[in-house]
């Protein structure tokens, strides 16, 4: 899916999609509370004939590109990879005349796959704290635009694999989740996989007995897990503190009674693997936590 592909969809249907239904409409407008805030009165406004929208408690606006950027915190690609994860009935009969996006081609290529040893790698593990967790990563060598780069890879549910290193982050194949099962009634929730890492560095010592796991590799992956966390009994939520975990963490909380938001354990940091890199977790805060 490209821009204008997904700037065609209805925005009632990308609002539906995330779990936003409109206070009042008719056949030309729609509107809606303010889905970037909480507010009591409804100033966000679809026009349904232009595909355009406007909040008037911001003074912003624009078409489906534009609101997904600012809701979900990211750039146009990680939206495009949102979009192509969705099932918007009205994009699934669309014909494409350009060839190009009929079939892509694939711009890279995997060399190698084989487990973490170059110093590189393990010097960027160390930096961020995770260097004893390589049992869920592979070394990945690959080759893009005749030129040959390697990285940590975490691999999805299909089959791609989230690249890092200290200079590069990207996804080589499809973007996707990534489920650790257990075939345990409780599951926890990460962004990132350097926070996955990071959680099962403290899982131990926060005495937290093992559970299923996802990744979502990505935020904007969100609407796609609401079939898959539904039947758990229970569910912790490591998401950023930033906008778009907020946001994140209100969806799942919204639609699950079970949710719980375990942010408090690294408040005062961007994120699970911030924490572990810039504080050591003391005894009295993560007791603190566990007291909850």
């Amino acid at each position: 899916m490209n821009c204008n592909q997904f700037n065609t969809i209805p925005l009632e249907e990308v609002l539906l999609a995330i779990g936003h239904l409109p206070t009042k409409q008719n056949e030309k407008e729609a509107w809606y509370l303010n889905p970037f805030a909480t507010e009591n009165h409804a100033s966000f406004k679809l026009n349904k004939r232009l595909n355009i929208w406007y909040l008037f408690s911001e003074g912003i606006g624009g078409n489906n590109i534009d609101f997904m950027k600012r809701y979900l915190n990211t750039s146009i690609s990680e939206v495009l990879n949102w979009a192509e994860n969705q099932n918007f009935s009205s994009f699934q009969n669309q014909k494409t005349p350009n060839r190009k996006f009929e079939n892509p081609l694939k711009t890279y290529e995997i060399t190698e796959v084989k487990e973490i040893g170059h110093h590189a790698l393990l010097e960027y593990l160390n930096s961020r704290k995770v260097e004893n967790q390589t049992e869920y990563i592979k070394e990945i060598h690959y080759q893009m635009n005749g030129k040959n780069y390697f990285g940590i890879g975490f691999k999805n549910d299909s089959d791609g694999y989230e690249i890092r290193n200290a200079y590069s982050k990207i996804c080589l194949g499809k973007k996707d989740i990534s489920i650790i099962n257990i075939d345990s009634n409780s599951i926890r929730i990460f962004e990132g996989f350097f926070d996955f890492l990071s959680f099962k560095n403290v899982e131990n010592y926060l005495e937290k007995e093992a559970s299923d796991y996802l990744i979502l590799n990505s935020v904007s992956m969100i609407a796609k897990i609401k079939n898959t966390i539904k039947n758990y009994e229970k569910l912790e939520l490591y998401f950023d503190n930033d906008e778009a975990g907020n946001r994140a963490v209100e969806m799942i909380k919204s639609e699950n009674e079970n949710a719980e938001d375990c942010r408090i354990l690294y408040s005062d940091f961007k994120d699970l693997n911030d924490w572990l890199i810039q504080e050591n977790p003391s005894n009295e805060r993560q007791l603190k936590y566990k007291r909850r």
